[in-house]
């Protein structure tokens, strides 16, 4: 009997794709895939040690982890990766990356179908 809930998620992964995204230039070294991606952030909160919380937004793009195929093999993000985003005639450039020790990326379902890639803004062409 299939896992309805997991039925349930592949549903809505692919109405996020289709109708929540937009294409993405995922690049590591030469290296280069279109993407379907949707735009997030997350807010993450470090401690500096003497009692200071730090507020860190990242942009985050949501991609299926099956998309993300480089030099013909399956990939996961690795940090200094990164996104190319056109909005107009502006290309927004993002590194993957996360502050402090925090992971640059998560699956963002229990079923490990879509990557959750968290970037900063390096560069505006």
């Amino acid at each position: 009997m299939p896992d309805l809930l997991e039925t349930g998620s592949n549903w809505l992964q692919d109405q996020r794709t289709r109708h929540m995204s937009r294409t993405v230039s995922y690049e590591r070294g030469a290296d280069s895939v279109s993407l379907s991606a949707t735009v997030g952030r997350t807010l993450f909160e470090i401690e500096d040690g003497h009692g200071v919380v730090q507020r860190h937004e990242a942009r985050d793009f949501l991609v299926l982890a099956d998309d993300l195929v480089l030099a013909g093999s399956k990939a996961l993000p690795q940090a200094g990766d990164r996104i190319r985003e056109t909005q107009g005639t502006t290309v927004f450039v993002y590194e993957v990356m996360a502050p402090g020790s925090e992971p640059v990326w998560r699956y963002s379902d229990p079923y490990r179908k879509t990557l959750r890639i968290h970037t900063k803004q390096v560069a505006r062409l």
